[in-house]
């Protein structure tokens, strides 16, 4: 009887897993440029502070493999976050390519997107766990009206991941314990921007590029139980390298654009590649129990965004289509969280966050107009019963204002695009986890 039971639950687990592979579709960035830290729920309410070493639910798979070992029997996480960034900008001054009108400020670049996540761990031994991960860890959606001020810069900017992470976890003794994972990682990328020739007064054409791949990476871990009421985590998540492969395709709006796209078709349309490099991250975290009600987190990550110094499209002549200038630089997050265990069914969490963006200030583009924020977390977790828990955790981002100089390399054919962008983003999360 008990074995059936278990393997209904494997079953509908697995289902649960399923799920959300499928519906990673929707993607926002929140973290730094376009990262995405919303591996769970439960985390969310405490800014993810200690996420390294809490290792409270079978989420440890993504953010410290040997956190696994922490969790008795089997185990499932499912969650879902609702992410609402907000990016409005303010033109300051900006022009665009000789015979086309000005246009407007874009409206509002964020919306909506949710992004799920599931996981599973075994516990195969008294030392040995394994666990099975599914989520996003980058994601990035700007959308911009058609006949905005910048539109020859970008319209839309949309990228995509899904990583799969099959993990496992040894514990070396009472102190100390070990993981590994392996991640099986898509991307993929959806670029739009209007296009002209300063020759042909009005003319306007739109460009598209689009373009995936796949790639492998590992992550590693160690948890170290200092004492009864202090643990330490520490992780490590490998880059990631892509060559997408894709097309590139220009429409013709007016006659003259028509032109345009004709010309543009000829010599940069087609098969196109672009070599990617997504950033490595390292995270060290601190779990410690102050009292029978608070525990209090920390972490220290780090982020190595300076793999992406330049976005570069070219066509299978050896063509370039088009080559964004990003020079961007590593960046440190710093996180603080405490829980209350208001009773034993209820616990209450907080959460403060700095973020540092990777982006320059001389080389900020439209498509990811990023900047220093900090984050301000709350969440509350009820366990209905002793295997199960449900987490719902609230985030307010405060970004600071970013102000955008750039020609992208050519003011002829894409103006200058002078001005400010108010930035902020809203994060609801929801989780079930339970122990079987």
């Amino acid at each position: 009887m008990m074995q059936t039971t278990q393997r209904r639950a494997t079953g509908t687990a697995m289902k649960v897993l399923a799920i959300a592979l499928g519906a990673l579709g929707s993607t926002a960035s929140h973290a730094a440029a376009f990262q995405l830290l919303e591996g769970n729920a439960s985390g969310l309410g405490n800014a993810y502070a200690g996420s390294a070493a809490v290792a409270e639910d079978a989420s440890t798979v993504f953010f410290n493999p040997a956190g696994m070992t922490l969790l008795p029997g089997r185990n499932v996480a499912f969650s879902v976050d609702l992410v609402r960034p907000s990016a409005k900008f303010s033109n300051q001054g900006s022009t665009v390519p000789p015979g086309q009108g000005v246009g407007g400020n874009g409206g509002d670049a964020g919306d909506w997107a949710g992004i799920p996540a599931g996981y599973m761990t075994w516990q195969l031994t008294d030392r040995v766990t394994a666990g099975l991960g599914v989520g996003a860890p980058f994601g990035l959606k700007t959308e911009y009206s058609p006949d905005w001020v910048g539109r020859f810069h970008a319209v839309k900017s949309e990228i995509k991941t899904v990583n799969i992470n099959p993990s496992v976890a040894f514990k070396v003794n009472d102190v100390l314990s070990l993981g590994v994972g392996l991640n099986f990682q898509r991307i993929d990328a959806d670029l739009t921007n209007m296009v002209t020739n300063p020759g042909l007064a009005g003319s306007l054409a739109r460009g598209r590029i689009k373009g995936d791949d796949t790639a492998w990476g590992w992550n590693i871990g160690a948890l170290w139980q200092v004492s009864d009421s202090t643990r330490i985590g520490a992780a490590y998540r490998s880059k990631m390298d892509y060559k997408l492969e894709g097309t590139a395709a220009f429409t013709g709006l007016n006659a003259g654009g028509n032109v345009v796209a004709g010309v543009l078709n000829g010599t940069r349309g087609g098969k196109v590649t672009a070599d990617v490099e997504l950033p490595d991250t390292a995270t060290l975290s601190v779990h410690q129990k102050i009292s029978d009600r608070w525990t209090m987190m920390g972490d220290l990550s780090w982020t190595g965004w300076s793999s992406l110094q330049q976005l570069q499209v070219v066509n299978v002549n050896g063509t370039v289509v088009t080559t964004e200038e990003l020079r961007w630089r590593d960046t440190w997050r710093v996180a603080f969280g405490g829980t209350y265990a208001y009773s034993d069914a209820v616990s209450l969490k907080f959460g403060l966050a700095w973020d540092q963006t990777p982006v320059r200030e001389s080389t900020r583009l439209p498509r990811v107009p990023d900047e220093d924020r900090v984050w301000l977390s709350f969440g509350v977790q009820w366990r209905p019963d002793a295997s199960s828990a449900v987490d719902v955790g609230y985030a307010h981002l405060f970004v600071k204002d970013a102000s955008v100089n750039n020609n992208g390399g050519s003011a002829l054919l894409k103006g200058t695009l002078v001005g400010e962008y108010e930035n902020s983003v809203d994060i609801l999360g929801v989780q079930y986890s339970t122990r079987f």
